[in-house]
């Protein structure tokens, strides 16, 4: 990774679509996947140091140290709702900007 700090990269919230999968190994009942399969997928809420976007995925990190950071979360453009910017108020607080999506 090159050397930036976490202030060179946009820290935003990404609101987005699940992809979910139901049902235990073998034979499942049908009448009850049927049911399952009506409900909507669940609403996710991510938060991240966004590291890269094209168009077809964002890929954030929760954590960046100097020369080492945490795992890359990738979630393709289609599952997205949308993206927040966050800044730096006054002390500690964060405030949300406008949506970018």
């Amino acid at each position: 990774m090159a050397k930036r700090t976490p202030k060179e990269y946009t820290l935003a919230e990404v609101i987005w679509i699940d992809a979910e999968e139901h049902g235990d190994t073998g034979w499942n009942n049908l009448k009850e996947q049927l049911a399952y399969a009506k409900k909507p997928c669940p609403s996710m809420r991510t938060v991240g140091y966004i590291i890269h976007e094209d168009d077809d995925h964002i890929a954030l990190l929760s954590t960046i140290g100097p020369q080492e950071c945490s795992t890359v979360e990738k979630i393709p453009r289609a599952f997205i709702k949308s993206i927040i910017p966050l800044t730096r108020t006054s002390g500690a607080q964060w405030a949300a900007k406008k949506p970018i999506k």
